[in-house]
Formats: structure tokens, sequence, C-alpha cells
């Protein structure tokens, strides 16, 4: 037998020695040393204990849960430590560091004079070091405007979220230049409100916006045919709810200008009709059959449409629906 052959056989049989000795250790770690039987963590105690007899083998387990203790959801949330989730609607999706405006300590005490305008110089840095280029300056600007315009709209929290994404798509894609930041965020905030199902005139958006009524619909199409949003027509049913409930006008009403609304449909009427002055005109018409007192000029006045238009839909309406016109 030659020495190469020799010093291959003694090599191999290293190698098993050492892999059955820490087949050992792994089993020795898993088996009781006292009566052989099984090792079970307690992650409560911070303990590995012997599941047949009870012997503590080790009580310096690192215990990776909170200190604290909590007894239902809103103990446990109250006590968290994490930050809240990320958003669209902020311009660094709420990941960077805020400073409160509250010039008080942790205890609540009022902050000394030299430590306020300490504060006041680290907000002033920390604002600074938030939007580090223009692009995230001009992100910021515009989810402030599409905030300030879907709460003066009353728009939920889904419908900022989407036109945020909206206008983050258009930023991205470069669809900013030549167009005001205030033209395409309208136009994100219009756009989410119809795919969302909670939509607004183009009137209502257009009188919380800064720009002119020529510049949002051009903006609009503009963005919706370059970014391929799928934006259904506007249904006349989805204003009915918001005009029902700012006339105080009661559920009878409002079903009833559904089915005004309805019977338009099967009778062809919806096409090429503006669905506001539908939905207001079903509004005034049923308001009417159920023998409540609403007048055209506070239909006008809430779906911000000219009576005339109110009128004009609403003798179509009853005629669709065989009664006749008062």
């Amino acid at each position: 037998m030659s020495n190469s052959q020799i010093r291959t056989y003694r090599g191999t049989e290293t190698e098993t020695t050492n892999e059955n000795e820490n087949e050992n250790e792994q089993e020795s770690e898993l088996t009781c040393p006292e009566c052989g039987g099984r090792l079970e963590s307690d992650a409560e105690h911070g303990e590995t204990v012997c599941g047949d007899c009870g012997l503590v083998v080790d009580d310096t387990n690192i215990d990776r849960g909170p200190e604290w203790r909590a007894f239902d959801s809103a103990e446990r949330d109250q006590k968290s430590r994490v930050g809240a989730p990320t958003t669209n609607m902020m311009h660094d999706k709420g990941l960077s560091t805020n400073i409160g405006w509250q010039d008080k300590d942790a205890y609540g005490n009022s902050l000394s004079n030299r430590q306020r305008q300490k504060m006041q110089r680290l907000r002033t840095w920390n604002e600074r070091f938030r939007t580090r280029d223009s692009k995230e300056r001009n992100l910021k600007q515009a989810l402030g405007e599409i905030d300030r315009m879907a709460s003066a709209l009353g728009l939920p929290e889904n419908v900022r979220e989407t036109a945020s994404v909206i206008y983050r798509r258009a930023l991205n894609e470069d669809l900013l230049p030549g167009r005001s930041i205030e033209g395409v965020a309208t136009a994100a905030v219009y756009a989410a409100a119809r795919q969302v199902g909670v939509p607004r005139s183009l009137d209502e958006v257009h009188s919380v916006s800064r720009i002119d009524k020529m510049e949002l619909t051009r903006t609009y199409r503009y963005v919706v045919r370059e970014l391929e949003l799928e934006v259904a027509p506007a249904n006349p049913e989805s204003y009915v709810p918001r005009f029902a409930s700012d006339l105080d006008l009661s559920d009878e009403a409002e079903i009833r200008a559904r089915e005004l609304i309805e019977a338009a449909r099967e009778d062809g009427m919806l096409s090429g009709k503006s669905p506001v002055g539908l939905a207001a005109a079903a509004v005034y018409a049923a308001a009417l059959l159920t023998n409540e007192k609403v007048t055209q000029s506070e239909v006008s006045e809430v779906a911000n449409i000219s009576e005339v238009t109110i009128r004009n839909r609403y003798k179509e309406l009853l005629e669709a629906e065989g009664v006749a016109a008062a």
C-alpha cells in the first residue's frame, strides 16, 4: 500500500470521527444529563428544563419578548414601541424622524429657554434633511396639496392614498415638465375619487383647487392617458347618498331616487347626461314623491349645478318613471 493511500485512509477516518463527535454533542444538548429525557425551552422564564424529571439545565436563555405585560389588544397597542405604518401620503412614506412641536420633555415639564432654542434648531435641520433634493421637495408640496383638497372635499383616506400613488407615478414617469404641481395634484385627486367610487364633480374639485377649470380638464385627460388609468364613467347613484344626507332626506327618499335613476337607465336616458345633474334631479323628484319639502334652490346649492338643469332632468326622470310632472 502506498503512502498516499495511507494518508487518504487516515484523513477519511478523522473526518468520520469528527462527525460522530458533533452528533453526540447535539444529542447531549437535547437530552437531560440526569435521566436522559427530552429538554424543553421555557420562554416565559428563560430556562431550559427537562420534561421528565424537571431538572433546570440552563437558566440564562435570552428572552426576546417584551419586558411588559398586556391584558388586552388596546393595552398591547398602547405599549408597543413600533412606529406608524408606512404611507404614500408622506413624501418619505413616514420613515423619517419627526420632532414634535411641543416644548416639553418626556415627563411633561416645560423646557427652558435655552432648550427651546436648541429644539427649534433641531426642527429646522430636521426639515432640511427630510427633503434632500428638488424631487422630494416637489413631492412634499404636492402631497400637502392633495391632503388639503381631500380634506376640503371630505374624501376618505383611501382616496388620498390613491391620489398620492397617482402623483408618484406621474412624477416618476416625468409627466410634470410643462405642468404645474397644483394641476397634476388636482387631477390626481379627481381621478382617485372616481376610481375609489366616491366621486366629486369637476366643479366641486375646481372650487377647492388653485388652478382654472381649463387647466384641470386638460391635465386630467393627459394624466389618465399617459398613465393608462382605468377610470369608469361616474355613476349617478354614487352621488345620491351625499346629496340626500346634505338635504336631511329620509332613507325612503334616497331609495326612491335610486329607483328613478334605474328607470331612466332602462329607458336609455343616461347617455350624454351629466351624472351630477341626474342625481340632483332624482333626489329632488324623490323628495316630492315622498312628501318631503325641498326646494330646487336648496338642491342646486348642494349639488353645485343650476336650477335649470334640475328642472330639465326632473321632468325627464318623471316621464321615464311614468309619473306626471307637477
